[in-house]
């Protein structure tokens, strides 16, 4: 399984998202730090989910985090997010 299906797997059983994408922009980042031959470095993902109703910013990204595990986050360079209900 690749990072972007284990991220993808994971963020929907937690959140149940009305809409998830999850993007591999790693070539984008091509000679700059942490970035490795074949990708899965650096992502960016939208999720929207009921979950996110009334949390602050910092309270949704801690979510993610969490349910993303620090396994995966480790072996993730960069993770941007945009979280909403």
């Amino acid at each position: 399984m690749t990072v972007t299906e284990e991220i993808t797997q994971k963020l929907t059983e937690r959140f149940s998202p009305s809409a998830i994408e999850v993007i591999d922009e790693s070539e984008k980042h091509r000679g700059h730090s942490g970035f490795r031959e074949g990708g899965e470095t650096h992502f960016h993902v939208m999720l929207r989910s009921a979950e996110f109703d009334g949390l602050s910013r910092v309270a949704r990204h801690r979510a993610v985090h969490a349910s993303l595990g620090s396994d995966l986050v480790g072996r993730i360079h960069a993770l941007s997010l945009d979280l909403a209900p």
